[in-house]
């Protein structure tokens, strides 16, 4: 599985695909410079079961690592991420 994301300045997303086949997708806005909100995880029922939410989330949290960055998960499957990982907390603003 391969993970991917797409940026612009206003918003963006996660996409994790097999095979040409779109696995999920997690989508987030700019709030500001230094801050982005996950807004909905959608995972496809073809590929339930296999991490691909957390993945996506994961890949979230390694790109705002690099970029000195922090997240608000208001997607409740994010957030349910961010509550059950406490290395990945301090990434909450």
């Amino acid at each position: 599985m391969k993970l991917e994301q797409i940026n612009d300045s206003k918003n963006g997303y996660f996409r994790a695909f097999d095979n040409e086949i779109e696995a999920g997708r997690m989508t987030y806005t700019w709030a500001g410079t230094d801050k982005f909100i996950i807004d909905h995880t959608e995972v496809n029922p073809d590929f339930a079961g296999q991490s691909v939410g957390k993945k996506m989330v994961m890949e979230a949290v390694q790109y705002a690592r690099e970029n000195n960055l922090k997240i608000l998960p208001l997607c409740p499957f994010a957030k349910s991420v961010f509550d059950k990982t406490k290395e990945i907390q301090d990434l909450l603003f």
